[in-house]
Formats: structure tokens, sequence, C-alpha cells
């Protein structure tokens, strides 16, 4: 060929071509790079970085044919082929000895790139002289994409990583459930405020009016006084006591709970002989004459929506209906008060001497006693002429001073989780009541009553640890369902009236009760996230 030297006896090695790279002769030209070209450049660059390019350059598109009579690289003297392929082809010149390079199949799979001329097989541009013996880098075979790492570079986008939230523990889902129950003070001072001012109109009416009622004063009981008031102020207990000087009671059918009122001699006459049924005063003639007055009170009121509603059987209470806009319910009790000695029935009750102490249960057997329009159950009516005992008063002293430690549950005192658990299972049976109307003869007097006992029988203010509230409200939940197993929760002032008993609530709804408790016990209470 034109310009071919003779082959030299032996070849002469040669420094990098990168170090010679500015001395090229004028006469030849460099190849012009392509995807996947190792053509060695400036110096400043490694062979490495030049075969695999810069991974965040887009693939450039293969350079156009070589030209004949041109090399693509730069030759050092000329030499024929080793196989003859190229025939009367330009013979390239033996190659110079390049840096160690990485073996093409080590370089991992590459993205796809735009279509190329076939170039002529590396076997045609002559023999390599032979390479110092390199290190193989670990193969990239693993790795996806260019500039990714590990198996998870597969091409495709990463699913985001789902949340790692511990589930809530039973502790603290009770103490989320008692945070939603508080009640919010703004809503209890309106609340308060206007049921105020209703019985305060009816008070007022009541002691004006010349009538047997003349002499009532209020007495304020029930949960929202108690402070164990649950979801909502939106349910209010008053009493309208009226002291009944020297009466006569006579129990009902062994009950220790249900009574007949008589009078003994009272001089100047006897202000409700007309509520007489031959010598015993009838509970639902008095609540009869009651509802009368308060009705006839309640038109006279103006600038509160107030109503009165129908009347229960049985119940005792005459219940007002106001709208601010919310619906409150307040429930009027009609309470004879009595001074004298408590009913015999009553002398083994008010266990609280190993609890609040024996001075304390003698002062509060000494307050007054009271007598609510209650009448008994006889099969499937009532007795009207009786009444029921009622200890609302003493109630309330006892859930506003039940620690051990006079400071117990105050500012400065430590805190117990009596009320807690007392709240809890008040909640527990509402929500159970709205879902099914055969709990509807339960109400939460059997809750009160059943914690009362368990406070007697675990009176110590440790055994109430907050950060133990999950342990004892299974505790309580525990005695709870033993005593609707059994059907025996004895009253707490009368030891012998048992509240489950099948006068008071049949067996078929101490069951159903009982299977309800045991579900919601035993599958983490999901009642509690349905409200």
């Amino acid at each position: 060929m034109e310009g071919q030297r003779p082959r030299p006896t032996a070849p002469r090695a040669k420094k990098p071509a990168a170090k010679r790279a500015t001395t090229e002769p004028k006469g030849t030209m460099a190849a012009r790079p392509h995807a996947g070209s190792c053509v060695p450049q400036r110096g400043a660059r490694s062979r490495r970085a030049e075969c695999d390019g810069d991974p965040a350059e887009k693939p450039r598109a293969q350079a156009p044919r070589a030209r004949p009579g041109r090399a693509s690289v730069r030759t050092k003297d000329p030499q024929p082929s080793a196989t003859g392929a190229a025939g009367d082809a330009e013979q390239p010149g033996i190659l110079e000895p390049q840096p160690p390079t990485v073996p093409e199949v080590a370089r991992g799979v590459r993205e796809p790139q735009l279509p190329t001329v076939p170039e002529v097989p590396e076997v045609s541009r002559g023999v390599r002289e032979p390479q110092p013996p390199t290190v193989p880098e670990p193969a990239e075979a693993s790795r996806g994409p260019r500039g990714r790492r590990g198996a998870r570079s597969t091409g495709q986008q990463r699913a985001p990583r789902a949340s790692r939230k511990e589930p809530e523990t039973l502790d603290k889902k009770l103490k989320r459930v008692l945070g939603n129950l508080k009640l919010k003070r703004d809503e209890i001072s309106e609340a308060a405020e206007v049921v105020n001012e209703v019985v305060k109109s009816l008070l007022k009416g009541m002691q004006t009016r010349e009538s047997e009622f003349k002499g009532v004063q209020k007495l304020n009981t029930g949960s929202y006084y108690e402070r164990v008031k649950i979801s909502a102020p939106n349910e209010f207990d008053v009493m309208f006591k009226l002291e009944v000087p020297r009466i006569d009671l006579q129990e009902y059918h062994d009950t220790g709970a249900f009574y007949l009122v008589k009078f003994k001699r009272i001089p100047g006459g006897n202000p409700l002989s007309h509520f007489l049924e031959g010598e015993v005063l009838s509970a639902s003639k008095m609540l009869s004459r009651f509802r009368e007055i308060i009705k006839k009170e309640v038109k006279k009121i103006e600038g509160i929506d107030v109503s009165v509603e129908k009347e229960k059987p049985g119940s005792p209470a005459v219940t007002l209906l106001i709208r601010n806009p919310e619906e409150i319910s307040v429930d009027i009790i009609l309470a004879l008060e009595s001074r004298g000695s408590w009913p015999i029935s009553t002398k083994e009750g008010l266990p609280i001497k190993n609890w609040l102490g024996t001075k304390v249960r003698t002062k509060l057997r000494q307050e007054p006693f009271y007598l609510v329009p209650k009448n008994a159950k006889v099969g499937n009516g009532f007795q009207g002429k009786t009444w029921r005992l009622s200890f609302s008063h003493t109630e309330k002293y006892i859930l506003s001073n039940h620690g051990i430690e006079k400071t117990c549950c105050e500012s400065a005192g430590v805190k117990c989780c009596r009320k807690d658990c007392l709240k809890l299972m008040k909640y527990l049976l509402e929500q159970l009541k709205k879902e099914y109307q055969e709990l509807d003869e339960f109400c939460s007097y059997y809750v009160k009553t059943a914690i009362f006992h368990m406070w007697t029988e675990n009176p110590q203010d440790s055994h109430w640890d907050p950060k133990q509230l999950s342990t004892c409200f299974d505790e309580f939940l525990a005695f709870f369902v033993e005593c609707l197993r059994t059907e025996k929760l004895m009253h707490y002032f009368i030891p012998k009236f048992n509240l489950f008993s099948q006068e008071e609530v049949d067996q078929k709804s101490k069951e159903f009760l009982l299977e309800k408790i045991e579900y919601e016990r035993n599958n983490g209470f999901p009642i509690f996230d349905k409200f």
C-alpha cells in the first residue's frame, strides 16, 4: 500500500498512547468516538470511564463507517494481517500497549443502544501486544441500570415503604376512650346554666304555690354531680326533697328495699292526708300530683324550649326535655326525707370499715335517708303504694372521697383509676344498649353498685394504680360477669336485696349481657371503635 514501510524485525515497545496524544503525526486521523468505544483520549480520564461513559449522559449516536485508508487508531510500524481476512485492504499497524482494562463480559448488560454499523472484528486489527495481568473487578451482571446498585435496581420504581405503626395496646386504647369521654368545659357550663335556670324556676313556682309541695328543697344527685358523667352533659338528675316527720316504715315482702309509709300522730294534722289509702301513703298518687304541678310550672318558663316527657311505668321521676338546641334530659325526682334512724335492713350495709373507716361509716349513717316513689314489681305490674330507699347523697360522698388517703385524686395527691374503671364500664353498657334492645332492663346503677363492692374488696390505693388501668378494668369486668353468671349482685346498702334476682332482671337478659361482655373482653373491645 501507498506509504507502507517494510515490516521491522521486532516490534518496539512504546509508551502508552495517552501520553503521546499531543505528538500525533499530522497525516494520521483518530477514529471518531462512538458508544462503547474504548479508544483512549486525553490522559485525565481513565479507560474505564471512557468505555462506560458518564452514567448521567444519554447514549450518543454511533459514528459513521470509517472511510477506507483511515485507521481507527493511531498506528505504529505497519504489519501484515494476522489472518489475511482483510485481503488487499489496508493493513492496520500494531496497537501500542494500553492501560489494563476490564473484560467486556464483566461490564454487565448495557442499556439499549441506537443501531450501529458493524465494525471490523477485533482480530482483524492486528495482533495486540501482551498485556500485563489485571485483577478483574467484581462482575456487574447483578446490577440493574447504570448508576444503581444491588438487586433492588431493576429499572422499576420502588414501592413506598409501609409505615411501621405499632399496634395499639389495651392500656392505650382505654386511655384514648377515656380521653374521648371527657366533658368539655364550655359544653358543661352551657348545659348546666340552662338546667339550673329551669330547675330554679320550677323550685320557685312550687315553693310559692299553695300545695303539698310548698316545702320542697333541691338536692343534686346523679352522675353529673358525682363527676362520673360520660360522653356529653345531656342528662341530669335533681331531687326535690320533702321532709316528712314522724313516719313509720313497714317493709314490703321482706325485700329490705321497698317500704310502705305510714304516719304516726302528727299534731295539727297531716298535710299529706289526701294521698293516703287507708293508713298508707300512696307513692303513685303523690307522684301524679307532683307531675301535674310541674307541668303547670313548665308552661310559665319563657325563653327556653322545655317540655314534660310521657310518664314511664315504674319510674320515680318526672322527665323534662330541654332543647338548647341539643336535647338535654332532666329527671326531677320527688324524695321523702326522713331524719330518723336508718331501717334495720341497712344495718350490715355500707361495708366501708376497712376502707374509709368506722368513723366515716358512723357519720354517714347519721345523715338523713330518702324514700322515692319507685314501685315494687308484682308480676307484670307494680305495687303503687310502695316507696324505695335511696342513698344517692351517700353514694355521692363515697365517689368524691374514695381513697384511703384523704388526698387521693386531689390536685396535690396521688391519682388512682377507680373512677376511670367506672366510666369505662358505664360506657361499655351504654354502647351495648344502643345495639341490643335485650339490654333495656340494665341501668348504670348496677355498674355503680358493682364498683363499690370492688373498691371494698381492694381498698388500697396502690391497687388502683393508673399504670395498671387495663388490669384493674379486667378485674372489674370479671367480677361483673361473675355476678351475671351467679345472678347475684347485692345492694351495697341493703345486703339482702339482690339487684340481679329474677324479679328484678330476667335470666335471659343476664345471659345475653354476659355473652356480649365476654366477647368484647376477649376481642379487645371492638365496640369502643364504633362510636
